[in-house]
C-alpha cells in the first residue's frame, strides 16, 4: 500500500534527526560495541561482516494498525517462528499508525528503544537509514535479496548518511495502484467503462466529461493535489527531483504546467467538489455515497467499499491505471520491515524479519479474504491465487489484474519530505483556486522546494 501522507510538523523532527544523529553505520564485524545513531550496539550489528550468533533472545515485533484485522494470521507466524527456534520469544506491538508516526519512530530511536522488527514506510525508512538506526540488511545478510522481485529489492535502498544506498529494508506487502470507478457515474457521463483512459491527461479529460455531464450532481474525483504529488508526475515520468535529490527540477519539463493547468481548469468547472481543496479526506467516504465517480488507486480501497456500501461495491470496476510516460505500470513503494541496529538480540530480530516476509508467509497472507495486498516475492506472485483468478467481482479482478503488473512494475517513488510536498502543494492549489497563473505556480513551487532543500542540505 501507498505510505500515508505525512504532516509538515514531521518534517521538522526528521530534519533534527538527520542533523543530531546522522553519524551513520559504523563498527566492526562482531564483538565489542560500537554505535548506531548514537546509540552503544555490539559490532556485529553494524560495519562490514556477516550478522553471525544463536537465534535465542527476546525481542519486540512492531507493525502498523494491523492487530485488529489480522491478529489471528500473525499471532501465527509468530507461534511458528518461536517454534522452529525454541530459545526465540517474540513480543508483538500494533502502533496506530497516524500521522505521528515518524515523529514517534524518531524519537524512539533517539532514546535507543526502537523495536527491534520495525514496520516502515518509505519517508521513515529513508530518516532512519540517514541516521544511522537501521541495519544494512544487505552486508548482514548478503543472500536476503533471494526471494524479492527485483524491483522491490531495489525499492528497498535508502540512503545513509555519506550519501550510499544500502539495503536496510526487506518489502514486505504493498497495494498496487489500479483505477477504481463506479460504472453507473460513469456511463452517465458519456464514458465507456470498459476503455480506460492510457494517459493522466486522458484521464483528466473524462474527468471534464463528469463535470460537464453531472453539474456539480456527483464529481469525478477529490481537489486536493496532495494525493496526486508526485504520484502522477512519477506516472508521467516527469523528474520531480535531481538525481542527488538535492533541488527541484519540475518546473523544467512543460508538461508540469500543462498539469496544474489541467488541474485549475478541472476545479473550476466542477469536477471536483469545491470544499474538498485543502481537505486531507480521501475519497472513500464521498464515493461509498455514490457522489464521486473514481475511488482511491489502493486496490485495497475495493475492501472498505465491499464493507461499507454494498449498493456502490455492486456498480463498482476496476481498472488499469494509466501508463502514461513511464511505459509500464507504478506500484508504488511497498511497505517494508526493518531491523534496528540497536536491537540487543539482533541475529533473532534478523531471522523473524526474514521469516515474516518469506514467500510462504506472503502468499498465506495475501490469500485472507478480506483483504487486496500483493507480495513482493516471485514465488508468491507464481501463485496460482493470482495467476489463475476466474471470478468476475471486483475484488478477483483487483487481484489479477495488479498481481499481473507486479513482476515489471515501476516501483521508484519519489520519496518528498512533508515540507516540500506542502510548499508544492501550497502553490498548485492557489493556480486552482485563479490566484496565480499555472505557470508561475510551477516557477514558484520550485523556487520555494529549492530553498527547503537547500535547507535539509
Amino acid at each position: 500500500m501507498r505510505a500515508g501522507r505525512l504532516t509538515a510538523s514531521v518534517a521538522g523532527i526528521i530534519a533534527l534527526t538527520l542533523t543530531a544523529a546522522g553519524c551513520g553505520l559504523s563498527g566492526g564485524s562482531s564483538g565489542g560495541d560500537s554505535t548506531a545513531g548514537g546509540c552503544k550496539v555490539d559490532k556485529g550489528n553494524v560495519g562490514s561482516g556477516k550478522l553471525t550468533g544463536d537465534v535465542k533472545g527476546r525481542i519486540t515485533f512492531q507493525t502498523t494498525n494491523l492487530k485488529k484485522d489480522f491478529g489471528k494470521f500473525f499471532n501465527g507466524v509468530i507461534a511458528s517462528f518461536e517454534k522452529a527456534h525454541p530459545g526465540a520469544e517474540v513480543k508483538w506491538i500494533d502502533d496506530p499508525g497516524d500521522n505521528t508516526f515518524t515523529q514517534r519512530t524518531v524519537a524512539d530511536a533517539q532514546a535507543c528503544t526502537l523495536p527491534d522488527v520495525i514496520n516502515v514506510n518509505a519517508p521513515t525508512a529513508t530518516a532512519l537509514t540517514k541516521a544511522g538506526y537501521l541495519m544494512n540488511l544487505g552486508v548482514k545478510d548478503p543472500g536476503a535479496a533471494g526471494p524479492f522481485v527485483p524491483s522491490f529489492w531495489k525499492s528497498a535502498t535508502f540512503e545513509d548518511a555519506s550519501g550510499k544506498a544500502i539495503h536496510t529494508t526487506l518489502p514486505w506487502y504493498t497495494g498496487g495502484v489500479l483505477l477504481t470507478y463506479n460504472k453507473d457515474l460513469l456511463d452517465q457521463a458519456g464514458i465507456d467503462p470498459a476503455k480506460p483512459p492510457t494517459t493522466i491527461f486522458g484521464l483528466f479529460a473524462d474527468y471534464e466529461k463528469i463535470a460537464k455531464a453531472a453539474k456539480g450532481t456527483y464529481y469525478a474525483t477529490m481537489a486536493n493535489p496532495i494525493w496526486r504529488i508526485p504520484a502522477d508526475w512519477d506516472q508521467m515520468n516527469i523528474k520531480t527531483l535531481s538525481a542527488d535529490g538535492k533541488s527541484a527540477v519540475f518546473a523544467d519539463d512543460p508538461r508540469t504546467t500543462q498539469w496544474v493547468a489541467w488541474m485549475a481548469k478541472l476545479y473550476k468547472e466542477g469536477a471536483m467538489p469545491k470544499d474538498s481543496l485543502s481537505s486531507s479526506n480521501d475519497p472513500s467516504t464521498l464515493y461509498s455515497q455514490g457522489k464521486v465517480a473514481y475511488g482511491s488507486t489502493n486496490p485495497s480501497f475495493v475492501r472498505f467499499v465491499k464493507q461499507n456500501s454494498p449498493s456502490v461495491y455492486a456498480k463498482t470496476a476496476v481498472g488499469q491505471q494509466p501508463y502514461d510516460a513511464l511505459g509500464r505500470a507504478s506500484a508504488g513503494a511497498p511497505q517494508y520491515i526493518s531491523v534496528a541496529a540497536t536491537s540487543k538480540h539482533a541475529p533473532v530480530a534478523l531471522s523473524f524479519a526474514e521469516y515474516l516476509t518469506n514467500a510462504q508467509n506472503q502468499t498465506a497472507w495475501c490469500k485472507d479474504p478480506d483483504v487486496v495486498i500483493f507480495p513482493t516475492t516471485t514465488a508468491s506472485l507464481d501463485d496460482p491465487f493470482f495467476q489463475n483468478v476466474t471470478g468476475s467481482d471486483p475484488f478477483s479482478q483487483a487481484r489479477k489484474l495488479v498481481a499481473d503488473q507486479l513482476k515489471t512494475a515501476d516501483t521508484n517513488q519519489t520519496n518528498l519530505s512533508p515540507a516540500v510536498q506542502n510548499a508544492i502543494v501550497g502553490q498548485v492549489q492557489l493556480a486552482m483556486q485563479g490566484k496565480k497563473s499555472p505557470a508561475q505556480a510551477v516557477k514558484d513551487a520550485q523556487a520555494k522546494a529549492d530553498e527547503l532543500l537547500k535547507q535539509a542540505g
